[in-house]
């Protein structure tokens, strides 16, 4: 077997084009966008290489066919935060059921990151945001993934623990319809927060977006950004992402509260385009737009995903989280009837009060995705990530 670095467009294009054939015999797998790809390895577009480094390698059998591929990445802002030994990360890995194939590109990972000063690596992760192409998928096969989610082959979850990858956090991805069963408990929660006129729920408003983007702004960095591996976010990086969101965003879907009309919650929520992207394969050339276009214009997508939740710290436990659940249902049911189908996306294992919010709403888990950690040294002990409180 041969390794090589992709370093020229001819590569790159391989690097892509390898996992194709692997994915034959899965009917629900939906080729991820090709610029989504490689967005994430040119610098020119991607933010991380700022502060981190990335490569990527594709590997060869004795006869020259492609059997795998893999990247591995340092993000330097977070490799020591929270960690007890500086920890890399490796990611898009692709390859057939060949575990002498798997070891030699978790080997080139491991190489590469223990040579840059890393002592561990977790995987399969992203070199970007954390919502993004982060875990290897174990359970859900059935279900068709969503977008920039990971769905890979079920024998991948044996090659990663048999070369001593352990789980560092699962998350959780939840699903209902979105008529149907609600707790109790979360209803009276919700009616005592809706009595009190100082709490207000609202969808977002297109007209204001700016404002709603420093909205967004304030309660993420409130609600998450203390948390492990959850970088500060900037006022410039908020733009951004609802930028990037606004060819897709739906606002009757995107939610906000407030006290004494300062934020204090959200529960944000995109239309899945996988539904969409499924009819171009993976090429968004003027034909796959126009596809685009038409299923965007026929409104064929009936399902939403629940990106991010949140609710600052000094609002939490107070009924916050079921009165913005049960607002967002009110508007779907009765203001604006077109998705069937919800999916509460990335839940992690460690924070077990989303989880409490999530199972309250009347959800059933549809997938579950593993991120794992490989301690280079193998004689200390391994922490798993530790639980929010």
């Amino acid at each position: 077997m041969q390794i090589q670095e992709v370093n020229n467009p001819k590569l790159a294009s391989e690097f892509i084009k390898m996992a194709i054939p692997l994915y034959k015999d899965y009917p629900n797998w939906i080729r991820p966008l090709d610029k989504d790809i490689e967005a994430i390895f040119n610098p020119k577009q991607n933010k991380y290489f700022r502060h981190g480094e990335c490569t990527r390698w594709i590997l060869k059998d004795d006869k020259g066919k492609t059997i795998g591929r893999v990247a591995a990445f340092i993000n330097r802002k977070i490799a020591s935060k929270g960690n007890e030994q500086p920890t890399g990360g490796m990611g898009f890995f692709e390859c057939i059921n060949d575990k002498d194939a798997a070891f030699r590109l978790f080997d080139q990972c491991k190489e590469w990151l223990e040579a840059r000063g890393m002592e561990a690596m977790d995987g399969p992760i992203n070199f970007g945001e954390r919502n993004e192409w982060w875990g290897l998928q174990v359970e859900g096969f059935d279900i068709e993934p969503n977008y920039r989610c990971n769905y890979q082959p079920p024998y991948y979850q044996a090659l990663f623990e048999a070369y001593g990858f352990k789980t560092y956090f699962e998350q959780l991805t939840f699903g209902r319809k979105i008529v149907g069963h609600i707790s109790k408990r979360m209803f009276e929660k919700a009616e005592r927060i809706a009595a009190n006129p100082k709490y207000t729920f609202k969808t977002l408003d297109i007209k204001q977006i700016d404002k709603y983007t420093e909205y967004f702004h304030t309660i993420y960095n409130k609600a998450w950004s203390g948390h492990k591996g959850v970088p500060v976010l900037s006022i410039q990086q908020a733009r951004l992402l609802i930028k990037q969101m606004r060819p897709i965003l739906d606002p009757n879907i995107m939610y906000f509260g407030f006290y004494e009309d300062e934020p204090i919650a959200f529960f944000i929520n995109i239309p899945d385009v996988n539904q969409i992207f499924k009819h171009v394969n993976g090429k968004l050339n003027l034909i796959g737009k126009l596809k685009f276009l038409y299923h965007k214009w026929r409104k064929t997508t009936n399902k939403i995903i629940g990106t991010v939740f949140g609710v600052v710290p000094e609002h939490r436990s107070k009924g916050v989280e079921g009165a913005i659940v049960i607002y967002g249902r009110e508007v779907l049911f009765e203001k604006y009837n077109r998705y069937e189908n919800l999916e509460m996306n990335w839940i992690g294992d460690f924070n077990p009060r989303m989880v409490h919010t999530a199972e309250q709403v009347g959800v059933e888990l549809y997938k579950k995705h593993i991120t794992y950690r490989k301690l280079f040294d193998e004689s200390k002990p391994f922490k798993r990530h530790s639980i929010l409180k």
